[in-house]
């Protein structure tokens, strides 16, 4: 009876069993709690969108005015004034020569002036052309003496109230009275003209040595040398006791202006037609340019192009642009490498999907996009350009459509996933503080 009894137990076991297998199979083809769990992904829900068509161009800063300080007089350097790499203003004393030399040529010349304009009044005040123009008058009133005796005996003589001998000799004083006075006319012409010619001639030197002055003068100017322009000066090329020569090759030092900071960069031909389509002169035209520099950042101030060459360079096929744009902080200097970047473009009613969301398999670009049963599709699409972080998707999407960025190396096509909707950076931010 015991026996009978364990074997009855036993079946009942496993009828159980096979009731509750029975039971879970049923159960996970129903997908109850036995059915796989759906794969967390988070996706973004595309929505068409007006966005802008960014270039970028290789670019590098230069100064366009950068000067080159020389010197304009020989001379030895004495000390120079300056810290390389500070900013100078227009006008700031940057080196001193030895001035003793143009000194002393200053009161040379001042000297050698002082003598001309000596000799230019002497010459004003001949006393030769006075004493000529005083002989002149005495002969000329001697022969108005001369003519009144000749006049008062000439009727006596003819009534014979006075002898002719008066009138004759009154005759020989009027014919002599006028031979001096015509003499002495002659003195005074040449006495006139010889000091005019001493006065001329003293004036011209005066003159020569007011300009020898003034040379002078401004050789000792050029001995404080000065910065031409504002700007970043550079480090002396010369040292203190050297020799500084206006015909050397080797500049004293530079000065670059870095407000503002000019860039230069490169479009190729294709390029520049298709903005010239577009119905402006030169790429870019009047909207901002932005300028990324070698760590990636943005520089804060925007530029616009200023000028650009007047053809392409058939070695290249490219077209120079040269840009400028606002350096108050003087954080750009000359020689810096960077790209610009310029709107080339508007693309209207757009769809964007973020970079990390397209694979790259060989020739095709494909993204995870999630159905309405919340299963992985497998979508090829055709990009176009890259704005930001995302790319312009031509084909493959259309508005509405919900794209995997996230947990897409752990789906396959038609696996089951559980979409959560991509947060802003501060909404993850947030929430993570919150926690």
């Amino acid at each position: 009876m015991s026996a009978t009894r364990g074997v009855g137990l036993a079946g009942a076991v496993a009828l159980l069993s096979a009731v509750l297998l029975a039971g879970c199979s049923e159960a996970g083809q129903r997908g109850g709690p036995a059915a796989a769990s759906a794969t967390p992904v988070v996706v973004v829900e595309i929505q068409p969108a007006d966005v802008p068509i960014f270039s970028d161009f290789a670019a590098q800063t230069y100064a366009r005015d950068m000067v080159e300080v020389r010197g304009r007089v020989d001379g030895y350097l004495e000390r120079w004034l300056f810290r390389p790499g500070s900013e100078v203003r227009a006008g700031d004393v940057l080196y001193v020569l030895d001035l003793r030399p143009y000194e002393a040529s200053v009161q040379q010349a001042r000297a050698n002036l002082k003598q001309g304009e000596a000799d230019l009044d002497f010459a004003r005040h001949q006393v030769s052309l006075l004493q000529a123009q005083a002989n002149l008058a005495s002969a000329e009133a001697n022969l108005v003496k001369a003519q009144q005796d000749y006049e008062r005996l000439k009727p006596l003589v003819d009534a014979d109230a006075a002898s002719k001998q008066d009138l004759d000799a009154a005759v020989a004083a009027l014919r002599a009275g006028e031979a001096n006075v015509h003499a002495y006319q002659a003195s005074v012409d040449q006495a006139t003209i010889s000091t005019k010619t001493q006065i001329d001639s003293t004036q011209a030197k005066t003159e020569a040595l007011k300009a020898a002055l003034q040379t002078a003068e401004l050789n000792l100017q050029y001995g404080t040398i000065r910065a031409p322009i504002g700007g970043r000066i550079g480090d002396s090329l010369i040292p203190v006791g050297g020799l500084v020569n206006p015909n050397s090759a080797q500049p004293l030092t530079t000065i670059v202006p870095l407000d503002p900071i000019w860039v230069r960069f490169k479009v190729t031909e294709s390029e520049y037609l298709s903005w010239a389509k577009r119905g402006q002169r030169t790429l870019g035209g009047d909207l901002p340019l932005r300028l990324i520099l070698a760590d990636n950042s943005e520089f804060p101030s925007k530029g616009q192009i200023a000028d650009s060459l007047n053809q392409v360079d058939p070695k290249t096929g490219t077209l120079e642009l040269q840009a400028s744009f606002p350096n108050p902080q003087h954080h750009l200097l000359p020689g810096q490498f960077g790209r610009v970047r310029v709107q080339v473009d508007e693309r209207m009613s757009a769809l964007l999907v973020p970079q990390r969301a397209v694979q790259q398999l060989q020739n095709m670009q494909t993204v995870y996009a999630v159905g309405q049963d919340n299963k992985v599709q497998a979508r090829p699409v055709t990009t176009a350009e890259r704005v930001g972080e995302s790319w312009v998707i031509e084909k493959g999407l259309k508005p509405g459509d919900r794209v995997i960025v996230e947990g897409q190396l752990k789906v396959r096509p038609g696996a089951l996933v559980q979409p959560l909707p991509l947060r802003a950076p501060a909404e993850s931010a947030n929430s993570k503080s919150g926690n």
